[in-house]
């Protein structure tokens, strides 16, 4: 068994990093440009594969006790192959991710300045939801072994509603269950305050359209982390490399955004990746209780080799003009100041990206 120790340290370190970010290099709310997002986000994945090494020698030699995990023992070339699959897998899981942070950042015009905020405290519900997740999770695979069909069962389904609603109209954010939950119950203002959660107006505290936002975009990620956290498990069921590489894919995913922002249009065929990626991995966990197992190696290839397809089909193959101005309306751009949240009542139609939108 992993001690406390290392839990803690690791957890210490993701939010010493975090703090440093936040409070450091964006320390005043501001648009990353294009070269500060790039430089961000090659941090992160150096800041990962650098972590790859901590892994290799910390179970080769059992540092700590890693690599005596009860379940599963192993030495640190395995163990690094399987953290940096499970990294590119749950890195690639996340870039439907990046699509609704586009929907839901523009039907909430939420400026770019204040979008690196609204990520940045969305991971910290992710570090204590996925924590929360894949520990029981974990408990739960390792005694009812039956559950790897379900789980296999589940990223086949996801990948069938995906192939099915590619072209799928959602409703708008401002419809969906989260917002009227909150207006229910706490005042929300129509008008934004800097970077603030709360406002006052009126003499009465009330939640800005930032923290709707905010709630919109945890919420998107716990649903996707049902699709994300038993593909893992596929991969691996190690605790540690389970976790350390979901928060990993999660802390370059913020800056990926803003790499990829203004470009998201141009990988119309990514979404194929995505069903491909989730049938095999599906595939892959039914076939685990029958004690068929497809190398950490091959998994990784495969992967590699369906992202690679994917991005490279789409810029060979740019969307349409039509597409292209579509989505142009779909993300907020430098400018957007936003005067009120648009609570609509009513619907508007939304271009393919918006399918992913009924996982809020």
């Amino acid at each position: 068994m992993i001690a406390s120790y290392v839990w803690v340290g690791f957890v210490a370190l993701i939010l010493s990093l975090m703090a440093l970010d936040l409070g450091v290099f964006n320390r005043k709310a501001h648009t990353p440009s294009g070269r500060e997002a790039l430089l961000m986000t090659s941090f992160w994945i150096s800041l990962a594969l650098l972590f790859n090494v901590f892994i290799y020698f910390a179970y080769e030699y059992k540092w700590l006790g890693l690599g005596l995990f009860v379940h599963e023992p192993m030495g640190g070339r395995e163990a690094a192959v399987k953290f940096l699959t499970a990294y590119l897998l749950e890195e690639s899981l996340s870039v439907d991710n990046l699509f609704v942070m586009a929907l839901v950042f523009a039907q909430f015009r939420v400026p770019k300045a204040y979008q690196h905020r609204v990520l940045f405290w969305g991971i910290v519900g992710v570090l204590v939801f996925r924590g929360i997740l894949i520990g029981a999770g974990l408990a739960l695979v390792h005694h009812f072994t039956w559950l790897f069909y379900f789980f296999g069962a589940l990223l086949l389904w996801s990948a069938y509603k995906m192939w099915r609603n590619g072209e799928a109209v959602e409703d708008t954010p401002s419809d969906h269950g989260i917002t009227r939950l909150i207006r229910r119950f706490y005042p929300v203002s129509k008008n934004y305050d800097g970077a603030r959660f709360f406002t006052v107006e009126n003499g009465q505290r009330a939640a800005t359209p930032l923290l709707v936002a905010l709630l919109v975009v945890e919420t998107s990620d716990i649903m996707f982390a049902f699709d994300s956290v038993p593909a893992v498990f596929s991969i691996t069921t190690d605790p540690f490399l389970v976790f350390s590489s979901n928060i990993f894919a999660i802390l370059g995913l913020r800056s990926l955004y803003f790499v990829l922002s203004n470009m998201l249009d141009r990988f119309a065929y990514l979404n194929y990746s995505m069903i491909g990626i989730l049938s095999f991995i599906g595939i892959k966990m039914v076939l685990l209780p029958l004690h068929i197992h497809i190398h950490e190696m091959v998994s990784l290839g495969v992967i590699g080799l369906l992202l690679a397809v994917g991005i490279g089909v789409s810029l060979l193959n740019p969307p349409k003009s039509e597409a292209a101005a579509d989505t142009e309306t779909l993300l907020p751009t430098e400018n957007t100041q936003p005067e009120e949240l648009p609570f609509s009542e009513e619907k508007q139609p939304l271009n393919r990206e918006a399918q992913h939108a009924q996982k809020f």
